[in-house]
C-alpha cells in the first residue's frame, strides 16, 4: 500500500480537476461515481491536464500515479490519505457521505470538500469525527490555477496536514481565518455575477461586452495582481490611504445594485442564454477548455519567470537542488568522454512545429556542462572566494529533429585547455544513437571581482588539464571548428 493515496468522490469538471492534480504528482487515485459516464469524464479531464500542466515544468514531473475506478465508496476510500467529496451542492447528501465515508476511512486522513457554499460546522453536524472534515475550496481548472480556500479551523491538525500535501502537489494553501457562508472567493465573484445580471438584463450591456472588458482590462491586473495590491498601485506615490480618500466616498453612492437581485424570470435567463450562445456558442465545452488552459499555461509560465504571483507557487515547486558539492577523492579519475548528463525532451521544451526548440538544446548543453565543472571541482565555495568559469562564444548545429518523450544523452569532450581558456564539444544523441545537436564553447576562467581572465585555481587546474590530456585522443569531432553556413565536406 502506498501512503499517496487519493479518493475522489464525484468526478465532475471540480472532482475531475483534483483527480488529475494528485495524478500528475504521482499519486494514486481512486475515483468512486455512480455515474455510468464518469471514467469517460474523467479521463478527458486527465487528457487536458496532462496537455497542459507539464508545459509548466522544467523537469520531468513524477511517474502519473495510477487511476482506480471503484465500484464502492468503501474501496476508494479505505487506504487514501486524502479524500475529495466534490459531489453536487446538497447538504443532507454530503452529510450522508460523509458519514459513509467515516465509517470506512483511515481517523488520520484528510476529509475535504470541494463545496462553495457549506461552512465546515455545518457538514460536520452529526459527525463521527467532526475535526476530520474540513473545506478545500479549488478554482477550476483545478490542475492549473493553484489557489485552495481552506476552511475548517487553523489550529486544526487536519488543515495543518493539508497545507503541507497541496504545497507538495503545487498549490496554495490559503487557510481563512474564520467560516463564513460561500468563503471568499465565491462572494467576491457574486458581487460581480449580481452586477453583470442587471447590466444585462438593463441592456446596457452584452454578456460579451461585459467579458471583454473584464478580460480586455482588470482581469488582466487580476491575473498577477489582486484588488488591494492593484489599488495601491492607482494610488501612486501616495500609497493606498491617497487612493481610499479618493474614491472611498464612491461606496456611498447609488452606484451599484448589489443589494438587489434580478428576477430570474425566463425572459432574462433565455436572453442570457441568446447572447451566451452567440458569444461562443460556435465553440465546443472541450475546445473552450483547451483554449483556457493554453492561455492560462501562458500567463502562469511568464508569472513563473518573474517569480511573481500564481507562478511564484510553480517556481518554487519545481524549484531545482543546488549543484551537489564535489568531494574530494584521491583516486579521481577523467573520465574519455564524460557522459553524466541525461534527460527527456519535456512538453514544455516543444515548439509549434512539434520539435524541441532552439534554446533547450543551449539548456540541456548547459546542464552537461555543469555537471562536468561539479564534476572537476567548481563548487559552491571556489565560487563563493569570487572565482567561476564564463562562456564567451558557443555555436550549436541542429541536425535532427528531437521529439517529446525522447531521451537524450549528452557526450562532452575537451578540445582544447590551458590555464585560463577552455574549449569544448557537447555531441546530443538520442537513445537510438541518432545525432541531433552538437555545440562547441568557448569558455574563460575569470576572477569576478577583478574581472578578468585568470588562471584556474587547484584542483579545478589539474583535473580540467587532465580531462583535456584524456580527451586529445578522442581525436577532433566531425564539425569541429566550423563556422555559420560552412559545407559539410565532401
Amino acid at each position: 500500500m502506498t501512503d499517496k493515496q487519493a479518493a475522489i468522490i464525484g468526478g465532475g469538471v471540480i472532482g475531475g480537476g483534483w483527480a488529475a492534480r494528485f495524478a500528475l504528482n504521482g499519486w494514486q487515485v481512486n475515483l468512486f461515481d455512480p455515474d455510468p459516464e464518469a471514467e469517460r469524464k474523467i479521463r478527458e479531464v486527465m487528457q487536458n491536464a496532462r496537455a497542459s500542466l507539464p508545459l509548466l515544468a522544467d523537469k520531468p514531473l513524477p511517474k502519473e500515479g495510477r487511476l482506480v475506478i471503484c465500484t464502492r465508496l468503501e474501496e476508494a476510500v479505505r487506504d487514501a490519505l486524502w479524500i475529495q467529496e466534490s459531489i453536487p451542492e446538497q447538504l443532507a447528501i454530503k452529510q450522508s457521505v460523509f458519514a459513509d465515508i467515516q465509517a470506512a476511512c483511515r481517523p488520520d486522513a484528510v476529509l475535504a470538500s470541494s463545496t462553495s457554499g457549506f461552512r465546515p460546522a455545518q457538514l460536520r453536524d452529526g459527525a463521527l469525527r467532526p475535526d476530520q472534515i474540513i473545506v478545500a475550496h479549488p478554482y477550476n481548472p483545478v490542475y492549473l490555477l493553484p489557489a485552495v480556500e481552506l476552511v475548517g479551523g487553523r489550529d486544526n491538525p487536519a488543515i495543518l496536514i493539508a497545507e503541507q500535501i497541496l504545497k507538495d502537489i503545487g498549490m496554495k494553501p490559503v487557510t481563512l481565518r474564520q467560516e463564513i457562508d460561500a468563503h471568499v472567493g465565491d462572494r467576491l465573484l457574486e458581487a460581480l455575477w449580481r452586477e453583470a445580471l442587471w447590466l444585462v438584463k438593463d441592456d446596457v450591456a452584452t454578456t460579451a461586452e461585459i467579458d471583454e472588458i473584464i478580460s480586455y482590462s482588470f482581469g488582466l491586473r487580476w491575473a498577477q495582481m489582486g484588488l488591494f495590491e492593484t489599488y495601491r498601485v492607482a494610488g501612486g506615490e501616495a500609497g493606498m490611504r491617497h487612493f481610499m480618500a479618493q474614491f472611498g466616498p464612491a461606496l456611498a453612492w447609488p452606484w451599484t445594485r448589489l443589494m438587489d437581485v434580478p428576477e430570474l424570470d425566463e425572459a432574462l435567463i433565455e436572453k442570457i442564454a441568446r447572447q451566451s450562445d452567440a458569444q461562443s456558442g460556435h465553440y465546443s465545452i472541450r475546445e473552450l477548455e483547451a483554449i483556457r488552459d493554453k492561455n492560462l499555461v501562458g500567463f502562469l509560465k511568464v508569472l513563473k519567470d518573474h517569480k511573481w504571483g500564481a507562478g511564484k507557487v510553480y517556481s518554487d515547486w519545481l524549484k531545482t537542488a543546488p549543484l551537489p558539492e564535489q568531494t574530494e577523492k584521491e583516486s579521481w579519475q577523467p573520465e574519455t568522454p564524460f557522459v553524466r548528463h541525461r534527460t527527456e525532451v519535456l512538453p514544455a521544451w516543444i515548439d509549434y512545429n512539434g520539435h524541441m526548440t532552439e534554446f533547450r538544446y543551449l539548456q540541456v548543453m548547459s546542464d552537461s556542462a555543469d555537471c562536468l565543472l561539479s564534476y572537476l571541482g567548481l563548487s559552491a565555495a571556489y565560487v563563493g572566494a569570487g572565482y567561476s568559469i564564463y562562456t564567451v562564444e558557443t555555436h550549436i548545429r541542429h541536425l535532427a529533429e528531437a521529439k517529446p518523450g525522447e531521451y537524450i544523452t549528452v557526450s562532452t569532450q575537451i578540445l582544447y585547455a590551458d590555464e585560463k581558456k577552455i574549449r569544448l564539444w557537447h555531441s546530443l544523441k538520442t537513445d537510438a544513437g541518432i545525432e541531433v545537436a552538437t555545440g562547441e564553447q568557448m569558455w574563460l576562467h575569470v576572477d569576478m571581482k577583478a574581472g578578468r581572465a585568470v588562471a584556474m585555481r587547484q584542483p579545478l587546474r589539474d583535473r580540467m588539464l587532465g580531462l583535456y590530456e584524456a580527451h586529445r585522443g578522442l581525436g577532433v569531432p566531425e564539425g569541429a571548428g566550423r563556422h555559420i553556413g560552412q559545407k559539410q565536406a565532401g
